[in-house]
């Protein structure tokens, strides 16, 4: 499947300020599912923007507008072609029938999962991060839902993946950016970043390498998905013997397939924000942001008008260098 994508972030300031430097995380990846075709990032006030690849293989562009500016636009296109490395249906097949040789078998596979972790290579993504940390909360809620090495790791990540999805509610602006796992724990509420940073957790807790995935989602129109359209997307990764790193959405109860359009990997939210940056001002200076995000069929080509603005965030600075606003993933 061929995807057009859009994503367009907005930053307004209160009083204009004398210089904004920022990297963006917005082209998707290419990889074994994928491959990015095609992308331009371009910015106004223009600028020139210049890249890299970070240690997890992410391409980040970076660049810095020294001159006064009242409002900065970021827009990032791209053309991707995805295909779906694991079949959901069948997985789905897998665990509403949970084999007799997913028992039997699981201690087996156990074993080989943790002399593949032996080595200390996954150590990063087998320990707490910023956003998945262990918490009294979430020792709470692993033992309300009986998680335990009891099946073959595919089956017991997928169960929890679906626990998670029936046991929290999706909804948008229920927590900020910056929330910690127990927000969403205390009121079983969150969004797609919360239920990401919670199953990495859980994940972990069993001796899994698991990892944030930052991306987009194509919805097609009552395909069921919860996931606010016109919003970037995260789900995780998890690493399983024989297999590799396969992905699961906890928001959509779902294993990644060729809807799921990769962006970026890291340990949790903290290593891949679509924008991070600082910008020079007065005191006590207002940011709006907004964001609009477009993800189509690939026939189905873009006007060049903007996707539709999502007031996103907004906060009072509290010095004159202050960190440029991030947005949540939905």
């Amino acid at each position: 499947m061929h995807y057009n994508i859009r994503h367009v972030t907005r930053f307004t300031y209160e009083s204009a300020i004398s210089e904004s430097v920022m990297e963006a995380r917005m082209q998707p990846r290419t990889d074994a599912t994928q491959r990015c075709l095609h992308f331009g990032l371009s910015t106004q006030p223009a600028s020139r923007v210049m890249m890299y690849q970070d240690h997890q293989g992410n391409v980040v562009h970076h660049f810095n507008i020294p001159g006064r500016h009242s409002q900065l636009t970021v827009t990032a296109e791209a053309l991707v072609a995805c295909s779906a490395a694991v079949d959901p249906s069948s997985a789905a097949d897998s665990v509403a029938h949970v084999p007799n040789a997913a028992v039997s078998s699981g201690s087996a596979t156990w074993e080989r999962l943790d002399a593949l972790t032996s080595s200390g290579e996954f150590w990063d993504v087998l320990n707490s991060s910023p956003f998945a940390r262990r918490t009294a909360q979430l020792e709470t809620f692993a033992r309300e839902i009986g998680l335990g090495r009891d099946y073959d790791p595919f089956v017991t990540v997928r169960q929890l993946t679906a626990e998670i999805y029936q046991r929290f509610e999706y909804s948008p602006l229920s927590t900020r950016v910056d929330s910690p796992i127990d927000d969403a724990l205390e009121t079983r509420r969150g969004v797609c970043q919360d239920f990401a940073h919670i199953m990495i957790a859980l994940v972990r807790g069993l001796g899994i390498p698991c990892r944030y995935v930052s991306g987009y989602l194509f919805q097609q129109s009552q395909d069921g998905v919860r996931s606010v359209d016109g919003a970037t997307h995260a789900w995780v990764e998890v690493l399983m013997p024989d297999l590799g790193w396969i992905g699961f959405d906890p928001t959509n109860n779902l294993m990644t397939g060729d809807r799921h359009i990769r962006v970026a990997i890291g340990r949790d939210y903290a290593d891949v924000p679509p924008t991070r940056g600082v910008y020079k001002g007065v005191s006590a200076v207002r940011t709006e942001l907004a964001v609009g995000v477009s993800v189509g069929p690939a026939l189905a080509s873009f006007t060049g008008d903007a996707p539709p603005f999502v007031p996103w965030m907004s906060r009072d600075a509290a010095a004159p260098l202050s960190g440029a606003d991030q947005s949540q993933q939905q």
